[in-house]
């Protein structure tokens, strides 16, 4: 695993990953594509638990939903990323709030409290709310299904990973509150669209600089939560 040279003698700084023995070319790219990613070195050199970190920073840099003494809910925690910037933008834990759940187990974190549960399972709900401790300001999901190399079905799963998540958010959110989660391009039509546009001021989708280009990703941003009946716009 070195960096290769370029004829004229000046140096690609580009590594590239030699296929050894056992290692499947998907494996090979997904790792140098790791090891270029200035995202993932900018992770490293900063102590930011992820290189999603970048994707919600960006998006608040410009929406500002993530305010001093907020309560934020963060769905699909690990490997605590999110939860990183959401606790120092709202200043937990002494006047902030953030809570975080995932599947897997997630080193602790300054300000944050996390729960090692499945986000579907039915005893999730309760718990969340009480930990939370009230109303949440902020409900953030970067849920993502385990791929099954199926298409169709992949989208499936993480269309109702989303339509989970907003229902959630609809149960727990204050006044005015933010929902912001990860879909895929094409991923968010017909009835959850309708769903969000009845209930949040604006609904739209953003693609941040930090999201791969090449990747189908993106993050539908519903703002201004007001409760049932009430029409929406959508950009």
């Amino acid at each position: 695993m070195t960096p290769r040279s370029k004829s004229s003698g000046s140096r690609d700084l580009k590594v590239r990953v030699k296929t050894g023995k056992g290692r499947k070319l998907s494996s090979k790219l997904w790792l140098e594509r790791q090891l270029n990613d200035p995202y993932v070195a900018r992770a490293k050199r900063e102590g930011m638990r992820s290189r999603a970190a970048y994707k919600l920073m960006e998006i608040d840099d410009k929406a500002r939903f993530l305010k001093k003494g907020a309560r934020v809910l963060d769905l699909g925690a690990a490997p605590g990323g999110w939860a990183q910037v959401a606790a120092k933008r709202v200043h937990a834990p002494e006047q902030g709030r953030v809570v975080g759940i995932d599947l897997l187990d997630i080193d602790p974190l300054p300000g944050v409290e996390f729960t090692q549960l499945d986000f579907l399972d039915s005893a999730a709900p309760d718990k969340l709310k009480a930990m939370l401790g009230g109303p949440a300001d902020v409900v953030l999901s970067d849920m993502a299904a385990n791929a099954t190399g199926h298409r169709r079905t992949d989208h499936i799963k993480i269309v109702a990973l989303v339509e989970a998540a907003a229902e959630f958010a609809r149960e727990v959110l204050a006044p005015g509150g933010v929902f912001l989660a990860k879909v895929i391009q094409g991923g968010t039509e017909g009835i959850l669209l309708a769903d969000l546009k009845r209930d949040f001021t604006t609904v739209k989708h953003v693609k941040p600089l930090a999201s791969r280009a090449d990747s189908a990703e993106l993050y539908l941003l519903a703002t201004g939560f007001r409760g049932q009946g009430i029409s929406g716009t959508i950009g």
